[in-house]
């Protein structure tokens, strides 16, 4: 935090000078007055006017005192990272001559921003001209020998180097270090190195032929530093390997630093191997040095220090082994890796054949023989030393300093990488259980705990800006996903096992003084089938067990336990020998006698015969007594490893024999193993990424490339259908182009538009010379009469589209890829409707993926569309959330059978209808099959007939009253308005004709598409058939997509178009996976259109561990990585929400975001907050009896103060009118949220007066929504927190539509540099509340005017508190005296009090399994006075 009071020594030898005075502060008292100190003097902002002239010395100074002298603690980097250091002092300043303290300074702040995760690279970009210098500078202390720099500034340096490398899509950094990775390095390799990796790629050498000849034109300085660049990476490794050697083995004690230094540089190694650009020549290198042997074979491996280092070491491996053509960047097939290493061994059978006539058993077996890690062992270890020594130079093995290495282990060592057989990554992964054990759930390196501080690395893959294959994608996603579930379980298990509270007794088992919800005791555990491999396999096809519990609890938690379904997942707990007190700080497992963990997914419960129950429409039968058995499904792959430990351990403890409860999970959090087997199978299947997007998926190419202005098959003329309201609609939506149309034409929706830009196949850089001009041809067309009921008249769009929604509009029309950015309330779910509307119409036989991130957005959605000129029969909603839909309607597949089934009866009963009409004798409407037999025999007959009467020709004049006359339907269109035919005009009259065919021909079509219906029996039969013909829209979350892959791609599901809502919070893996939901045809998927809208400016996918969210990136989702890689976008630039006035609190964050019409024309809008001086406001709460923020439990953040300063504002606004339904309490914290919630229960829940606001809930959780009055508190008054995310902060600001008042530290915030735009605007208005308590709803002042009385300035919660109390009074005093006329003095007549009109609050929709959960689970701290 930043202390106000100011020191007034104006030089720099006055802050030498205060320094004593400070004996009397605590450290970091001291600490944050120095810096804000020298901040104010030299680079603060809010003293800009008044700097000193840079002095060097000060960084000199604040480097040792504040970072150095405190050992780099992170508190002191925070301070000086908040006060705006790098941006605005040390990097503007950064020169040739800058000091190493200089250069450690910005390679600390820069690392600090990465930790925090903002922005980093800001303040390089509008300098950028230090950055040369500092480059060269930062190399150069990487390789430095010397001690001039410590481990650990050494360490920071490795770490910032990785973030420069995992940067590349800045330009400035790009091409700062594009040198150190490029051809140029394979320099490095030794002469027989370098000519077999040239035999291997014979193209590089025209590339370091290039080298060369750019070498010989290069002098002094210039060589020097190329020499430098190209050397550098190679400089590095044999550091990093000079100073891996120093780490003693055995039990010697070895540095902490160190050890952390070379864990850095493997991160960066993995890094460098995970990036294309990066990796092509470098992986060469990499191998060429034997850099994975030398680790694999230093002591720090096999130390209990460097068990993190062997798992950084793994992963390394992985990617150094890794599937992929490091020339081509292709993959490469199973085959194509056996093919390379057969000829790789065949190779070494040659060289040995030659010249070892000991190995010719080696030479003359075949590769399958002697290529397993032993057997190749076995040959090599025949060799003398000299012998091994000599293979080796033959192989070009050994870089050029190890051309005289001796050591024997390294050598066989070095031949062994190279040339034993590997198992493929795929193998490894078809083996691994999906499950996790004991043994991952507690391993922090890999499941790091709750508390992640940045400050390490972990043994963990980042979902970077580009990946390596398709199948590096999956991986990736596959190994997150399931060590984040993982991190869940484990969150669940040692809450349910602190519940059961474990006893050992002392006959040696465990008894259970406690219960859990969610768990039971095993009474009974059996395996009962083991059954045999399926071919070609060496594990158990299936395993089957059965659980038997007995579940003497309350009828709703037993019928719970009864509940579980079908492929539910459960797990399997060995408690044993718990700790008689365990010791919260120590390992779980230990203390509480966890020795075993399985999972297991649920068959079904076993009746009374033994049988499984099957799952049905049919209720289950009633099972007497306690007991229940569940037959489960054991992991395979599980078992067989079990089952081999128990072998090779001679006989050991069969885990299968010691589970001693069984443990379910919420339904909502259990899909991990479902999301994992997808995953799994789309590795196993041929992943058919169309053409145009692969490249974008991998981040490679043309970021632009599947824009439709880039594609071939762009259309040149769209129908728009209802998308215009008119033709000056059409006008204002196309700026900049120029209007063609038919003068004679009616100017009347809808149109269509030819695009003349768009019939030129060049690409825009062809076209600089030879422009085409921006022209549009529009042609209105008339829509066929549907018929003569009022109700075939279509329902139309009613939005008038600005210009970038019809942009965005047009492009989701075209095929390719559209991104939609849509800032807060500027209509994305609009644009989303109308393109699925256009879609739909334009064409009939595609069919259309709808896919959100929650079932409320799917269904705001799903909503519109109905409402649109969509046919019901043609809309289907998968998933649990469709019956929040607030329509009566059922959309779910069963819901739409019984439509298809009762609209079938509806049309066969108009078909009668119409027979009986035309006099026609027989069951023409018993069915499909029969109507059609009548439609062709007798109503197409007719119309023909009539046609050929009433059509005009040359020569033969039709008269108009003949339509009429003639019309062979008149019968059974009696019940249509009269008259039917006007008799005006002969065109008139012959497209009502046309129109009321139209309406019979639409008949028969449906019942065309229903026959179906009727030939298949079941009902599951009937929903497949929708969902895989009939429906042309189909709407389901990114979860139920993921969930359902295999079962929609084996009914055969299929469709042309994907759109994507709220697509910035979907993980990258549940955006990729809706994209392959249907199989390739001939080899290729038809996906022509995939549309994207979201905002990567407010907040990332839910990641619950802070290290996979932070160190791995795993919020990172799809749309905001096409994003950085420059992929096109459409951004919304108008919005409706919120005044303009609030609205310039977050729009500086986006490009043009200017306001719509309405939010200042409406009355709404138009008119003041009542009672209340302004629409927006930041006040500063200051600490309430000496309190400020608390923390009763870790990250558990909650301010009194501020709780009750935003209740009594909630009770103030509902005093003077404000309806609660109107005015939303929201926070920054959980904890907060809770208090907030006690303060309101106890202030206000029960007074009528008052009652409960709509919504109570944390910014994160209140994202999608919005309401007229939002009263944010913030909280935090030592630290920014989290708020430092600006997406975070954009979320928080763009809530309100009316009023916006912020409850905060002020004197905290507003210094914050990414917070600086919004606050330095708060900030100009009074930081205490004004208030005009004389004034109620509704008022008539207007919105520009402030009151005209002075305001009352609430100076503290306090006075807030007794401001409300008096006006409280006035109110009662009212009421009763209107009320309570013949009542007894000081009764209040409540009966004609509005009752509570707040909403339930978020917690409210969980289910009650949930609220009693987390009524005894968590700890609630209630800080409200009870007086």
């Amino acid at each position: 935090m930043f202390i106000t009071g100011t020191p007034t020594v104006q030089t720099y030898e006055g802050y030498i000078g205060i320094r004593r005075k400070m004996k009397g502060l605590t450290v970091d008292q001291i600490s944050a007055d120095r810096v804000t100190f020298l901040a104010q003097q030299y680079w603060s902002p809010d003293t800009r006017d008044s700097h000193l002239p840079f002095d060097p010395q000060v960084i000199d100074d604040v480097y040792e005192s504040e970072v150095r002298a405190t050992d780099f603690a992170t508190r002191r980097i925070v301070v000086l990272e908040l006060s705006q250091y790098l941006e605005n002092y040390i990097w503007p300043n950064y020169s040739e001559n800058a000091s190493s303290a200089h250069l450690m300074s910005v390679v600390i702040l820069v690392n600090e921003k990465f930790r925090e995760r903002v922005p980093a690279w800001d303040s390089f970009v509008k300098h950028p001209q230090p950055f040369s210098d500092f480059l060269r500078h930062l190399m150069k202390a990487c390789l430095d020998s010397t001690d001039k720099f410590s481990q650990k500034e050494q360490t920071h340096v490795v770490v910032f180097l990785n973030h420069l490398y995992n940067s590349i899509e800045t330009d400035l950094i790009r091409n700062g270090i594009s040198h150190t990775v490029s051809y140029n390095i394979l320099e490095c390799l030794s002469e027989g190195q370098l000519q077999a990796v040239l035999k291997e790629f014979p193209n590089w050498s025209k590339a370091l032929k290039r080298t060369a000849r750019h070498r010989k034109k290069l002098s002094g300085v210039e060589l020097e530093k190329f020499d430098f660049d190209t050397n550098f990476l190679y400089s590095l490794m044999q550091q990093f390997l000079k100073k891996l050697s120093t780490i003693p083995a055995g039990e010697e004690e070895v540095k902490t630093d160190v050890v952390h230094y070379c864990e850095r540089f493997l991160e960066l190694m993995i890094d460098l191997e995970s990036q294309l650009p990066t990796r092509r020549f470098f992986n060469t290198l990499l191998h060429s040095c034997n850099l994975l042997v030398k680790c694999q074979l230093s002591s720090l491996a096999t130390r209990e220090e460097g068990k993190l280092f062997s798992q950084l070491l793994h992963i390394l491996k992985v990617f150094g082994q890794f599937e992929i053509n490091d020339n081509t960047g292709q993959p490469l097939s199973d085959l194509d890796v056996m093919k390379i290493h057969y000829n790789q061994v065949k190779r070494v059978q040659s060289i040995t054949f030659r010249n070892f006539p000991q190995l010719t058993q080696f030479s003359f077996s075949s590769v399958a023989a002697v290529d397993d890690t032993e057997t190749l062992r076995q040959f090599v270890e025949q060799l003398e030393d000299d012998e091994l020594k000599n293979l080796c130079k033959l192989l070009h093995l050994l870089p050029k300093e190890d051309e005289n290495e001796c050591n024997r282990k390294y050598l066989i060592e070095s031949m062994l990488w190279k040339y034993q057989r590997r198992i493929s990554q795929l193998e490894a992964i078809n083996r691994m259980p999906l499950y996790p054990t004991e043994q991952i759930i507690w391993d922090d390196n890999i499941v790091p705990s709750e508390y992640f501080s940045g400050d390490a690395c972990l043994a963990l893959p980042k979902l970077n800006l580009q990946f390596l294959t398709l199948h590096d994608y999956l991986l990736r996603n596959f190994d997150l996903f399931r060590l984040e579930s993982t991190y869940e379980i484990r969150q669940d298990i040692e809450d349910i096992v602190m519940r059961l509270n474990p006893w050992s007794a002392e006959d040696r088992n465990v008894v259970f003084r406690g219960w859990a919800r969610m768990a039971q005791p095993i009474v009974n555990f059996a395996v009962c089938e083991v059954a045999k491999p399926n071919v070609g396999e060496d594990k158990p096809s299936r395993v089957r067990a059965d659980i038997t519990v007995n579940l003497s609890v309350r009828r709703e938690i037993k019928s719970e336990w009864e509940a579980l379904r079908k492929h539910d997942v459960c797990l399997l707990l060995s408690i044993i020998h718990p700790m008689a007190f365990p010791n919260p700080e120590g390992y779980f497992p230990d203390e509480w006698g966890i020795r075993y963990i399985r999972g297991c997914e649920v068959e079904g419960m076993l009746d009374e015969n033994g049988r499984v129950i099957e799952e049905g429409p049919e209720p289950k039968p009633e099972l007497k007594g306690e007991t229940r058995t569940f037959r489960v499904w054991l992991d395979c792959n599980q078992y067989k490893i079990d089952m081999d430990n128990i072998k090779s351990n001679d006989g050991g403890e069969d885990v299968y024999e010691t589970f001693n409860v069984l443990m379910r999970r919420k339904p909502k959090e259990n899909n991990f193993k479902a999301v994992l087997e997808t995953i799994r199978d789309l590795m196993n299947t041929k992943c058919v990424v169309p053409d145009w997007l692969l490249d974008i998926i991998l981040g490679y190419g043309d970021p632009g490339a599947a824009h439709y202005s880039h594609r071939e098959n762009a259309l040149a003329t769209l129908d728009f259908n209802d998308t215009f309201l008119g033709f000056d609609h059409l006008k204002k939506s196309f700026p900049g182009y120029t209007i063609n149309h038919n003068l004679k034409a009616v100017m009347r929706p809808p149109f269509k538009l030819s695009f003349e830009d768009q019939k030129s196949s060049k690409r825009p850089a062809e076209e600089e010379d030879n422009k085409v001009e921006k022209v549009i041809h529009v042609e209105p067309y008339v829509v066929p009469s549907r018929g003569p009921y009022p109700y075939t008249v279509p329902r139309k769009n009613r939005v008038q589209f600005t210009p970038t929604q019809v942009e965005a509009i047009r492009s989701g029309m075209q095929p390719g890829l559209t991104m939609v950015v849509g800032p807060p309330g500027t209509g994305k779910t609009d644009v989303a409707v109308q393109i699925i509307s256009n879609i739909y119409h334009n064409n009939p036989a595609e069919r259309t993926l709808v896919v959100t991130h929650s079932n409320q957005a799917l269904n705001q959605l799903f909503e519109k569309v109905i409402a649109l000129d969509v046919d019901e029969r043609h809309l289907l909603r998968l998933g649990h959330g469709e019956e929040a839909l607030e329509t009566e309607k059922d959309f779910s597949r069963y819901g739409r059978v019984n439509y298809v089934l009762s609209k079938r009866l509806e049309l066969l009963d108009e078909v009668t209808r119409l027979k009986e009409s035309l006099g026609v004798a027989g069951e023409m409407g018993a069915s499909c099959e029969t109507a059609g037999y009548f439609f062709l025999q007798h109503v197409l007959a007719r119309w023909e007939r009539y046609l050929s009467l009433v059509t005009a020709t040359p020569g033969k004049p039709v008269n108009v009253q003949q339509i009429n006359e003639l019309f062979p339907f008149h019968v059974f269109f009696s019940n249509a308005p009269q008259p039917l035919f006007k008799g005006k005009s002969y065109e008139e009259d012959m497209e009502i004709a046309e129109g009321c065919f139209r309406y019979l021909g639409n008949i028969f079509t449906q019942l065309k598409e229903f026959r179906a219906f009727e030939m298949l029996r079941s009902g599951l039969d009937r929903t497949r058939y929708l969902l895989v013909k009939e429906a042309k829209i189909i709407a389901m979350t990114c979860t139920h997509a993921a969930l359902k892959r295999r079962e929609l791609v084996d009914l055969g599901f299929q469709f042309d178009n994907i759109l994507m809502e709220e697509s910035a919070q979907i993980l990258e893996i549940e955006t990729f996976i809706p994209l392959l939901l249907q199989n390739p045809e001939d080899g290729r998927n038809r996906l022509k259109r995939w549309v994207m809208i979201g905002d990567h400016h407010q907040l990332p996918p839910v990641i619950k561990n802070m290290a996979f969210q932070k160190y791995s990136n795993c919020e990172q989702s799809l749309f905001t990585r096409f994003v950085r890689l420059g992929v096109p976008t459409v951004q919304l630039d108008a919005q409706g929400r919120a005044r303009p006035s609030i609205c310039a609190l977050y729009n500086w964050r986006y490009k043009n975001l200017g306001d719509l019409p309405h939010v200042i024309s409406w009355p709404e809008f138009r008119i003041a907050n009542a009672g209340i001086f302004y629409e927006y406001q930041l006040i500063n709460v200051d600490d309430l009896e000496g309190r400020g923020e608390s923390e009763p439990r870790k990250y558990f953040y909650q301010n009194l103060a501020e709780a009750e300063y935003v209740v009594h504002l909630y009770m103030y606004m509902r005093l003077i009118g404000c309806p609660a339904s109107k005015i939303s309490l929201l926070t920054t914290y959980n904890g907060q949220k809770e208090l907030l919630r006690d303060v309101v229960e106890q202030r206000c829940a029960r007074n009528p007066l008052f009652g409960r606001p709509h919504k109570i809930s944390t910014v994160d959780k209140y994202q999608g929504q919005q309401n007229d009055y939002i009263l944010l508190s913030l909280v935090r008054t030592r630290a920014v927190g989290h708020l430092r995310d600006v997406r975070r902060l954009v979320v928080a600001m763009s809530r309100a539509r009316l009023g916006l008042y912020i409850f905060a530290r002020v004197s905290l915030f507003k210094n914050c540099y990414e917070l600086q735009p919004a606050f330095s605007i708060l900030a100009k208005r009074p930081l205490q509340l004004h208030l005009a308590p004389w004034e109620y709803i509704p008022t008539d002042r207007p919105y520009t005017q402030l009151p005209q009385d002075k305001p009352v300035v609430v100076k503290d919660v306090t006075h807030m508190s007794s401001l409300v109390h008096q006006l409280y009074s006035e109110v009662c005093s009212t009421i009763q005296a209107v009320a309570g006329i013949g009542e007894a003095p000081g009764v209040m007549a409540t009966h004609e009090l509005p009752p509570d009109t707040g909403a339930r609050y978020d917690s409210d929709e969980e289910t009650t399994v949930e609220k009693e959960e987390s009524e005894s689970s968590m700890l609630i701290v209630n800080e409200v006075d009870n007086k």
